[in-house]
C-alpha cells in the first residue's frame, strides 16, 4: 500500500523547499558518488507518496564527461542549469584539472542567492576554489584533507567526519560518505520521515552522524573480539540502566583495565565515549519519533536528568534536544 504525506501548514518543512536539483560533473568523475546522487534524487519515488525532484547532471558545456573509470557520460545540460537549482551538488573529480572559471561562477552565484551548495570527497576543491570554503568547516575525504587545508588554508578543514554542514555549505566525505550527507540533507529540509523511507529503499542506515569519524562502525559493530559483543548488546538493550567500566569488564570477565584496553583496540573508543554516544542515539531517536518530554527522555536513556543529557548533547551536537527536536521531528506518515 503506497504511504502517503501530510503537507505541513506553512511555518513548518514543506516538501516543495528542496525540489530541483543540479549536480556538476568535472573531468574524471567519481561514478559511486555520481550515481549515489542520481539515486537520492533522481529515482521518481512519487508513487510511494515520497516528493519528487526535477533532477540534472550538468557539465560546463553540455558535453559528454568521462569518468575515473574510463566511461564516458552523456548530459543533457550546460553549466545554466545550476542557476535554477535549490541544490547544487559537486561530485568528485581529478584533481589534476583546474575548475573551469564557468563552474567557479556558477558555484559562488548559487551561494549568494542562498541555494545548497553540496560537495562529495574531492567536490571540496571545486568549493574551496570558488571561495565558499573561506571563514568555514568542512570536510573531504580523509586521503585529500591535508591538500585541501593547504591549498585553501581559510578554510577550516576536518578530516576526521563524515560531513559538514556550515550554514547552507554542506561537504561530505569520500564514497559512501555521500549517502550521510544527502540522507542528512533530505531530512533537514522534508522530515524525518522522508528520509527513513528514502534510505530503507536504499537500504542503508537511516542516518549516521556527520560528526562521527570516517571510520565509522555502526550501533552496534560487527567486531573481530567475541568476548565484547555481548556486553554491547547488553548494554543497548538495557541502556537506561547503570553502566560502568567496571560492570561491562564484569560482564566480559575481564579486570576493568584490560577490558578498557581490549574495548578501544577493537571498538576506536574508550568505554564511556562509547556508551555516551550510545545513550545520545537513543535519546535522538526518542526525540524524532516520541512526544516524551526532555526528563522522561533522559532517563530512559540512561542520563538520569535532563540537564544531564543537554550538556552531552551540546557537546557532541552543537545544540540542545529541545532545538534537535524541532528540526528533526518525524512528521506523520
Amino acid at each position: 500500500m503506497p504511504y502517503t504525506f501530510k503537507i505541513l501548514p506553512i511555518g513548518r518543512r514543506l516538501c516543495h523547499m528542496l525540489r530541483n536539483i543540479a549536480v556538476l560533473a568535472l573531468a574524471d568523475v567519481g561514478v559511486f558518488e555520481l550515481g549515489v546522487l542520481c539515486e537520492l534524487f533522481g529515482s521518481d519515488r512519487t508513487a510511494d507518496g515520497l516528493p519528487g525532484y526535477d533532477f540534472a547532471v550538468a557539465t560546463v558545456d553540455g558535453r559528454p564527461v568521462r569518468t575515473g573509470a574510463g566511461i564516458s557520460i552523456d548530459v543533457q545540460h550546460d553549466i545554466s542549469r545550476l542557476d535554477e537549482a535549490d541544490l547544487v551538488a559537486v561530485v568528485p573529480y581529478g584533481l589534476d584539472h583546474d575548475v573551469p572559471a564557468e563552474a567557479i561562477m556558477a558555484l559562488r552565484r548559487a551561494a549568494e542567492r542562498g541555494a545548497w551548495v553540496m560537495s562529495v570527497c574531492t567536490g571540496a576543491f571545486a568549493l574551496g576554489a570558488a571561495g565558499l570554503l573561506d571563514g568555514r568547516r568542512c570536510t573531504t575525504h580523509w586521503r585529500h584533507a591535508a591538500d585541501l587545508a593547504r591549498r585553501h588554508p581559510l578554510a577550516e578543514v576536518d578530516p576526521d567526519v563524515l560531513f559538514v554542514e556550515d550554514g547552507k555549505i554542506l561537504s561530505s566525505a569520500g564514497t559512501a560518505a555521500s549517502i550521510d550527507a544527502g540522507l542528512h540533507l533530505i531530512r533537514r529540509e522534508q522530515g524525518s520521515a522522508v528520509a527513513a523511507m528514502i534510505a530503507r529503499r536504499m537500504v542503508v542506515p537511516p542516518q549516521r552522524d556527520g560528526g562521527q569519524a570516517q571510520y565509522v562502525e555502526a550501533p552496534l559493530p560487527v567486531i573481530e573480539c567475541e568476548t565484547l559483543q555481548p556486553v554491547l548488546a547488553h548494554v543497548i538493550e538495557t541502556i537506561g540502566q547503570p553502566h560502568s567500566v567496571e560492570s561491562m569488564a564484569a560482564l566480559a570477565h575481564m579486570a576493568p583495565r584490560t577490558f578498557a584496553r581490549r574495548f578501544r583496540s577493537e571498538i576506536g573508543a574508550t568505554p564511556h565515549d562509547w556508551l555516551t554516544n550510545q545513550r545520545v542515539l537513543f535519546a535522538r531517536r526518542l526525540l524524532e519519533d516520541s512526544d516524551l518530554g526532555v526528563d522522561t527522555i533522559a532517563v530512559r536513556a540512561g542520563f538520569g536528568s535532563a540537564a544531564t543529557l543537554r550538556h552531552h548533547f551540546g557537546q557532541r551536537l552543537s545544540t540542545t534536544p529541545q532545538a534537535y527536536r524541532g528540526l528533526f521531528r518525524s512528521q506523520p506518515v
